[in-house]
Parts: structure tokens; C-alpha cells; sequence
């Protein structure tokens, strides 16, 4: 079956301490039950820091990629001003790959996920990893990957975008963009934030939001009919 495999990897977590592990982890369970009751899509968290999903409607792979991006740069985290790496988690979050290809084997209720798409996806955020290197070096957190090249060199190159975007945004404006993403109107931001609508209005425009959504559409229906 195709399918799109996102995998994903927390940067700096290990270094962080307890309390903010346990926080990072209770937040992302409750995204992956919200993901899982709006889309077809499974998703497990590994050792901590480590995310498997299965999307089975590739189309909206992009969509979901940038939902967990968004939300992990908007947590609120307690300050560890004496961990050197805790500025890597804040600015960049978490390493994303996404794939489009097959499985062999699929199976939720057993936790079985084996085939291509998951080996590319997986191979691709260990490369990039920068555990236990005691020099920290992020260039690019945000990866396409497929076993097509037309693909690979016209999203990529929208991943590198968003990428860039996305790393220079402030939690806030990655808030808002998670909230847009997940389909609420600026109001109804306004009120989930506390912030007043103007305010929200400036910050998906300062993100970029109407070309993102432009983006999405297009990866839509490239693999709706694909």
C-alpha cells in the first residue's frame, strides 16, 4: 500500500530535564489523539524523542509534518538557563522527513510498520541526528523524500522553504500557525490564545500563512492523484 511515513526526531531532548521531558511527552500524546480522530493516520512516540507516523492518505502528509512542527516550537517550556543546548530545541524544535512510498506490512494494533516508506523516512532523520556529537550542528530540519525524482526536486525544494520559515519563527507565531493548520478561524484563535484578533492577523501574516496554504493545496492534490 503507498502510504506517507513522517518520522521525527526532538532535537536537544535528551538534554533537557525531567520535568520538561514529561511535559514534551503528555502534549504530544494529546496531539497524536487529535491527529488520529481528523485524519487516517497512526502515530507512536519511541524512546522519548522519537515519533513514527503513518499516514495513510498521503495528501495530507505535508499538513500533518507542519502541525507537529508548529506545535512542538509553541510549548512552553520551564527555562534551563544552564544546559547549552536547550537554544537548539527552542529555536528548531524537532527534525522532520517525510515520505511517500510503500509498506509490506501495516498494522496498528500490533505496532507493526515495515516497507520502503518507512526505511527512507528513518534513514534520512538518523543521517541528520546530532546525538551524543559534542559539537551541535543544525542546517536543515525539514526533509521530502520518495523513490520519484520529480517529486523529490519540486518538494524538496518547498520543504527547505518551510523549513526556513518555520526556524526563524517565535512560538507564538508557530501557535497561530498550528491553529490555522488545524482549521480555526482567526476569532477563534483569538479567544484560544488571548489575544485579540488583530494581533493573530498579524502574526500568520508575518508567517507567511496565505502562501503555506497555497503550498498545501498543491502537495494535496499532487498525491491525491498520484
Amino acid at each position: 500500500m503507498k502510504v506517507s511515513v513522517i518520522s521525527g526526531d526532538i532535537i536537544a531532548f535528551t538534554s533537557l530535564n525531567n520535568k520538561n521531558k514529561r511535559y514534551i511527552e503528555s502534549k504530544i500524546s494529546k496531539l497524536f489523539t487529535n491527529l488520529s480522530s481528523k485524519y487516517a493516520v497512526f502515530c507512536r512516540l519511541v524512546k522519548g524523542d522519537y515519533m513514527e507516523c503513518v499516514v495513510e492518505k498521503p495528501e495530507h502528509s505535508l499538513e500533518i509534518a507542519l502541525q507537529l512542527k508548529t506545535f512542538i516550537k509553541s510549548l512552553e517550556l520551564e527555562n534551563e538557563q544552564t544546559n547549552k543546548r536547550f537554544k537548539y530545541f527552542k529555536n528548531y524544535g524537532i527534525r522532520l522527513a517525510v515520505s511517500i512510498g510503500t509498506l509490506n506490512r501495516y498494522d496498528k494494533k500490533k505496532g507493526i510498520i515495515d516497507g520502503e516508506a518507512i526505511y527512507m523516512s528513518g534513514r534520512k532523520i538518523n543521517d541528520e541526528s546530532t546525538h551524543d556529537k559534542k559539537r551541535v550542528v543544525i542546517k536543515n530540519t525539514f526533509f521530502f523524500i520518495s523513490k520519484n525524482e520529480k517529486w523529490n526536486e519540486e518538494f524538496q525544494a518547498f520543504f527547505a522553504l518551510f523549513d526556513f520559515i518555520l526556524n526563524k519563527a517565535t512560538a507564538k507565531q508557530c501557535e497561530v500557525l498550528f491553529y490555522k493548520l488545524q482549521g480555526f478561524s482567526e476569532k477563534e484563535i483569538s479567544k484560544k490564545m488571548q489575544i485579540t484578533q488583530p494581533v493573530v492577523n498579524q502574526h500568520s501574516l508575518s508567517v507567511g500563512w496565505n502562501s503555506i496554504e497555497t503550498a498545501i493545496k498543491h502537495y494535496r492534490q499532487t498525491f491525491k492523484i498520484n
